[in-house]
């Protein structure tokens, strides 16, 4: 059974890492989507350019570069998303809802739709996509932000349920803050060691999608760490 992974938001300050990680990983083919990328030569990396996934005709070119076989478990992670936040909800405007929606949801179904697509005309597959701690438990300040990740959390959920049919399984990781520049940079005096790491969260999914015949409707909290 070949098995081919698919990354979208791949050369991110997340995707880097968890790049890093699979990378090392068994892995027929690897197909890394962003709208830029760093050169990988490894020749079972494919590296695709993609325009703006919340517009499905966008998300279905990216799917045409992947050909699906009933000889071939693929697996999706997604960690493309958006964050807005600092403002109550009566300070919020609808142009910001809008464009969480656009980048966390809308983004999330159009990729789900179209893997379930591929899955269904091939052996199996597991989706993980990126959610948030924010989206089970409520913080101030947040609250599209939240919301958007809230619903990313339905629509995981619900695939879960109808990939029974299709050999799918579908999770998801609800980070409450990552390690990465930007995050530093926003908060300078934190104690980074008990971020999680892009690369450990590259290994994490690889050890969910290497159970993914029994792993699904989970979302997985990644709140804290500490260094062995």
């Amino acid at each position: 059974m070949n098995k081919e992974l698919i990354i979208f938001g791949s050369n991110g300050a997340l995707g880097n890492g968890v790049v890093k990680a699979f990378l090392k990983k068994d892995y027929d083919k690897i197909y890394l989507f962003d709208f830029k990328h760093d050169k990988i030569s490894q020749a079972n990396v494919k590296q695709i350019i993609i325009s703006d996934l919340s517009v499905e005709e966008n998300v279905l070119k990216a799917f045409k570069e992947i050909i699906a076989s009933k000889n071939t478990s693929f697996f999706l992670f997604s960690t493309i998303g958006g964050f807005t936040g600092g403002k109550k909800i009566w300070e919020t405007d609808s142009a910001e809802f809008d464009k969480m929606m656009n980048m966390n949801v809308k983004t999330g179904f159009f990729l789900a739709k179209h893997f379930s697509e591929l899955v269904r005309n091939s052996h199996s597959g597991s989706i993980c996509l990126t959610a948030a701690f924010t989206g089970l438990v409520p913080e101030a300040g947040k609250a599209v932000y939240g919301t958007s990740k809230a619903a990313l959390i339905h629509l995981i959920n619900t695939i879960a349920e109808e990939g029974k049919e299709i050999k799918l399984t579908a999770n998801a990781i609800a980070p409450f803050i990552i390690d990465t520049p930007a995050n530093r940079e926003w908060m300078k005096k934190a104690d980074y060691s008990t971020w999680m790491k892009p690369e450990e969260i590259g290994e994490f999914v690889h050890s969910v999608f290497v159970n993914y015949n029994y792993l699904t409707g989970n979302i997985f909290k990644l709140t804290n760490r500490f260094t062995i």
